[in-house]
């Protein structure tokens, strides 16, 4: 077997922006595996600023995995405990190399096409109008569940959109998360929360930064609104850190990005530990190109949550590889008729 690795420069369609800033451009890595019969890609999907493995060395690490890939996967998967990125770039591309179909990861009704994942409606930061015509856009192709990031504009003016949405649409008729992606300070955070929490919405993400667990186990506790921790979990690798983690915070929800937290094996830990604290979780992609996402979604099917995924980012840009994915009527679809174009 042999393996190699190509990068890839996906560009927005619109500069797409968060409380950390805009982006136009995201860099990703295709692991590649060939044999005598066949092929797998797996992605390694890095988000700048936030993957524990954005560091100088990352293509030399990717190098190792190539150079050792006669290596168990599992002994590949521990040794990249630093790299989760790359630990799931390593999953997928061996389960796509062993898999009938490279392309159907997971068999079930979704890549059969014969059952859609509800998903959220993803609303980017922006000035008012930009923000309001997504609002209206995602109203439009029939979204019942809609997703906005908050944080970078003024508060009162996000809370005027959300407002807007509420006018027109029941919480019964359009669920609205908010993610303000550890935007507020830990003083101001409480009284945001409860002015968010008269618009009855689903949840709020990442309220505060990530590693002020008291503080976050006290807005938890004290929240009028549901908590979903993000960038909460990155780089909380054992058993027992999640354990205390979630033991410590007591989250209402922990949203699940296999990208950044370890892959498969990683995301089924996580969800092990949010059952036993009671904790509801769903999964997000973190801008993956539809390689990662077509993992990602595959494998959501198969854990049956009930909740919209946050799995609808494959629109997002001008030079995705094209696929069978398709997002529409507030869900995504897997149309196998449609060939994927991928060169190896």
């Amino acid at each position: 077997m042999k393996a190699s690795f190509q990068k890839h420069i996906l560009n927005f369609k619109r500069p797409s922006g968060t409380s950390r800033g805009v982006m136009k451009t995201k860099k990703t890595y295709f692991l590649v595996l060939k044999n005598d019969t066949g092929f797998g890609v797996g992605e390694c999907g890095l988000l700048k600023g936030l993957s524990l493995d954005d560091r100088p060395d990352y293509e030399e690490k990717l190098q190792w995995v190539c150079d050792n890939i006669s290596l168990k996967e599992e002994k590949l998967y521990q040794a990249l405990e630093s790299f989760p990125s790359i630990q799931f770039g390593v999953e997928t591309a061996f389960k796509s190399l062993n898999a009938e179909n490279p392309f159907e990861l997971f068999p079930s009704e979704f890549s059969r096409g014969e059952t859609a994942i509800a998903i959220n409606g993803l609303v980017w930061m922006g000035d008012k109008s930009f923000m309001k015509e997504q609002i209206s856009e995602k109203l439009k192709q029939g979204f019942t569940c809609i997703k906005m990031k908050i944080g970078a504009i003024d508060f009162k003016t996000e809370v005027e959109l959300l407002k807007s949405i509420r006018k027109e649409f029941s919480a019964s008729e359009v669920e609205l998360r908010v993610d303000a992606n550890g935007a507020f300070s830990p003083k101001e955070a409480l009284e945001k929360l409860k002015v968010l929490s008269d618009l009855q919405l689903h949840s709020i993400e990442q309220p505060i930064k990530p590693l002020h667990w008291q503080e976050m186990a006290r807005l938890c506790e004290e929240t009028p609104l549901a908590i979903a921790l993000d960038e909460e979990l990155i780089g909380v690798f054992t058993e027992v850190e999640k354990n205390k983690l979630l033991d410590t915070v007591k989250p209402q929800f922990i949203i699940l990005k296999p990208s950044l937290i370890g892959g498969f094996r990683g995301s089924d830990t996580w969800i092990k530990h949010a059952e036993k604290h009671k904790a509801g979780w769903w999964i997000t992609s973190a801008l993956e190109s539809n390689i990662g996402l077509n993992a990602i979604s595959q494998y959501t099917f198969t854990k049956n949550s009930k909740l919209p995924q946050g799995l609808g980012t494959g629109s997002l840009y001008t030079n995705n590889i094209d696929s069978p994915l398709e997002v529409s009527n507030g869900a995504l679809h897997y149309n196998p008729s449609i060939t994927w174009k991928f060169h190896v």
